[in-house]
C-alpha cells in the first residue's frame, strides 16, 4: 500500500487509480494522517457484497449445488438435542 499526500494524489489521480487497480489499495494522507483509501472497483464490490452465514451457505439452493440427500436431512433432524454432561472445573 502506497501513501500519497493529498496534493500529489490530486495532481496524479490517474496514477493513483491505476496503482489501486494493479497494486492494491492506495492511502491518501492529509497533514501526515490517513484520510482516505482508494481501492479498485473489484475490491470495493467484494467489501460491500452481502455476507451469508455458514448455515445460509449450506442451505443455499444454487444451480450448481447438489440437493441434500434425504438420509442426511433425516439424520440432522433426528439427532439428539442433548448438549452433553456438566463438567466441574
Amino acid at each position: 500500500m502506497q501513501d500519497w499526500q493529498l496534493q500529489d494524489a490530486k495532481n496524479r489521480f490517474s496514477e493513483v487509480v491505476k496503482r489501486a487497480r494493479e497494486d492494491g489499495p492506495q492511502t491518501v494522507t492529509v497533514h501526515g494522517q490517513r484520510a482516505a483509501v482508494v481501492v479498485s472497483a473489484l475490491e470495493f464490490d467484494a467489501l460491500i457484497k452481502p455476507r451469508v452465514s455458514f448455515v445460509e451457505f449450506l442451505l443455499a439452493d444454487t444451480p450448481d449445488a447438489a440437493p441434500w440427500p434425504d438420509d442426511v436431512v433425516n439424520a440432522i433432524n433426528d439427532r439428539s438435542a442433548d448438549t452433553g454432561r456438566d463438567i466441574e472445573f
